[in-house]
C-alpha cells in the first residue's frame, strides 16, 4: 500500500494537470485531483492521466476542494500539489515526504529554487505561501475553517501550523516553477485574479491579528 496519495485542487487546469498527474504516478503515489467546478477538460484530462478525479459541482474555493478530495485519500500522508506546476520530477515528491517519514516534520512546505526568475523571487519573499507540501492525513483533516479556505489557504495552514506547534520543514524544490496567473488569462484578467488574492490573503492576516 502506498505511503502517501497526491491531492491536486484544480480549478480550469486543463494544459497542465495532467502532467502533474503523470509525475506523481511515475512515483508510484495514488492521485486524487478535485475539480474545483471546472468549465474546461481539467477533469477529462486528469481522468487520462491516471487519477481519481472528485468533481465539485461548484467553485468552491481551494481549501473547499482539497476538503472534499480528502474524502477520497486513504494513506497516512498527504501531498498537497498545485496543479500548474512545471519541472516536476519524482524526486521532489519524495523529498517533500521524507521528513515526515523520518519524524523531522509535522508539514514540509516546498519551495522553488533554480526554476524561472518571477516563480524563484515570489517564494523567496513569501515561502508560507507555497502550495506544496506534505502532511499527515489525520492533522490535514483537523485544521479549523479548512473547507472554508481560498486563496488564504496556504496563510491558515501556515499559521495553523505554528499554533499547534509543529515543526515544519522548508524544502527546495530545484528546477520546479509554476505558470503565472498573467500567463494562463491575460495580463488584465490575470493580474486582477492576483489583485484578488492578495486581498484575499490580507483580510485574513488582518482577521487572524
Amino acid at each position: 500500500m502506498a505511503e502517501a496519495t497526491v491531492l491536486i485542487p484544480a480549478f480550469n487546469e486543463e494544459a497542465t494537470v495532467g502532467r502533474v498527474v503523470r509525475v506523481a504516478r511515475e512515483a508510484g503515489f495514488p492521485v486524487v485531483v478535485a475539480d474545483d467546478g471546472s468549465k474546461d477538460e481539467t477533469a477529462r484530462r486528469a481522468l487520462e492521466a491516471g487519477a481519481e478525479v472528485v468533481r465539485l459541482k461548484e467553485n468552491r474555493g481551494k481549501g473547499g476542494a482539497i476538503a472534499e478530495g480528502l474524502k477520497a485519500v486513504r494513506t497516512p500522508f498527504v501531498l498537497l500539489l498545485d496543479a500548474d506546476l512545471l519541472g516536476l520530477r519524482p524526486e521532489h515528491l519524495f523529498a517533500l515526504l521524507k521528513p515526515l517519514k523520518e519524524g523531522k516534520a509535522r508539514m514540509a512546505v516546498g519551495v522553488f529554487r533554480g526554476g524561472r526568475a518571477s516563480t524563484d523571487l515570489a517564494m523567496r519573499l513569501t515561502p508560507f505561501l507555497s502550495g506544496q507540501r506534505a502532511l499527515r492525513l489525520e492533522d490535514l483533516r483537523s485544521v479549523p475553517g479548512l473547507e472554508r479556505a481560498r486563496y488564504d489557504l496556504e496563510l491558515l495552514l501556515t499559521r495553523h501550523a505554528k499554533r499547534a506547534g509543529w515543526p515544519v520543514v522548508y524544502v527546495p524544490m530545484e528546477g520546479v516553477s509554476q505558470v503565472m496567473k498573467e500567463e494562463k488569462r491575460g495580463v488584465l484578467a490575470g493580474l486582477g485574479h492576483r489583485l484578488r488574492m492578495y486581498w484575499e490573503i490580507l483580510r485574513y492576516r488582518l482577521r487572524a491579528r
